[in-house]
C-alpha cells in the first residue's frame, strides 16, 4: 500500500470544458433510458474526475493495473465514495471479463466504486444480455471505453477445444458457453503454437470486433469517437494485463 498515492486517490479533478461537454452529449443520448436522472447527472457528475476521452480512459486504466503489478494500490474512501454515488454513477470503463474467480477488475485497475462497469461471464464473450448492458453503459452513463478481457488458462475456452475435440457435449447448460466460444476456437485450429493460448486471444478479438459492430448504439458510439472498444489478456503470474488492440 502506498501511503502517497492513498493521499492523492482522494483528490477530486475538476472536469476540463471539453469533459463536460463530452459527458452533457451521452447525457441526452440516454433519453432511451430515462433521460431525466441522467440530465441530473450531465449538471453535477458523481465523479468529475470520470468524465473523459476514449483515450484518456484507457490510459487511466492502464496506469491503475500498473499500480496493482507494483504492489502500490491506493486506499480508496470507500464511505466517501458510497455517499457521493447515491444519486447516480458514470463510470470511466465498462470491462466484459471472465467469470473466472481469479479475475478481479476493480483490484485489477485499482479502481474505486463507481470507476467501471463490469459484466461478468464464463468465457468473456459479448451474449445478447452483455450488449444490452454495454449499450446501457455508453448511452445512459456516458462511458467512452470498453474493455474486452481474456485471461490465460481460461477454463471455459479449454473446456470448449475439449468438448469439440471429442465430440461429447457437456452437462447441463454449459453447451451455450461452448456454442459462443466454438466459432474462435474453430479459427485457430490450424494454426502453430499453444491451441489455447491462441483460442483465448482469438476470443477477444473477436468480441471486440462484435461490440465496436453492434447496431445501433455502440456502432455509432464508435464512429462519432465517443466509444473505443479494446481488447486484453489478464497474466495470472504477473496480474499485467496485455492489450491485444487499441480501437
Amino acid at each position: 500500500m502506498c501511503d502517497k498515492c492513498s493521499d492523492n486517490s482522494h483528490q477530486s479533478v475538476a472536469p476540463s470544458r471539453r469533459s463536460m461537454m463530452l459527458f452533457a452529449s451521452a447525457a441526452l443520448a440516454a433519453t432511451a433510458f430515462g433521460g431525466t436522472a441522467s440530465a441530473k447527472q450531465a449538471k453535477a457528475p458523481p465523479k468529475p474526475q470520470n468524465v473523459l476521452s476514449p483515450d484518456a480512459a484507457l490510459k487511466r486504466l492502464m496506469e491503475g493495473n500498473a499500480r496493482y503489478v507494483a504492489g502500490v494500490s491506493r486506499r480508496h474512501d470507500f464511505a466517501h465514495e458510497r455517499e457521493a454515488l447515491v444519486g447516480g454513477q458514470n463510470p470511466y470503463a465498462a470491462v466484459l471479463s471472465c467469470a473466472d474467480s481469479r479475475i478481479a477488475p476493480e483490484y485489477a485497475f485499482d479502481s474505486a466504486r463507481g470507476d467501471l462497469f463490469v459484466c461478468r461471464v464464463a468465457g468473456n464473450f459479448a451474449g445478447d444480455e452483455t450488449v444490452a448492458s454495454m449499450e446501457y453503459t455508453v448511452s445512459a452513463l456516458g462511458t467512452p471505453l470498453i474493455l474486452v478481457l481474456g485471461h490465460d488458462s481460461c477454463g471455459a475456452v479449454d473446456a470448449t477445444i475439449k468438448s469439440l475435440k471429442d465430440d461429447k457435449p457437456l452437462p447441463g447448460h454449459i453447451p451455450t458457453l461452448v456454442s459462443a466460444i466454438a466459432p474462435a476456437v474453430k479459427a485457430v485450429a490450424q494454426q502453430s503454437g499453444d491451441a489455447l493460448e491462441n483460442a483465448i486471444r482469438q476470443n477477444v478479438i473477436d468480441n471486440v470486433a462484435k461490440l465496436k459492430s453492434s447496431t445501433p448504439i455502440l456502432s455509432a458510439a464508435v464512429e462519432q469517437g465517443k466509444l473505443k472498444v479494446v481488447g486484453g489478456i489478464y497474466r495470472l503470474r504477473t496480474g499485467t494485463v496485455e492489450l491485444l488492440t487499441q480501437g
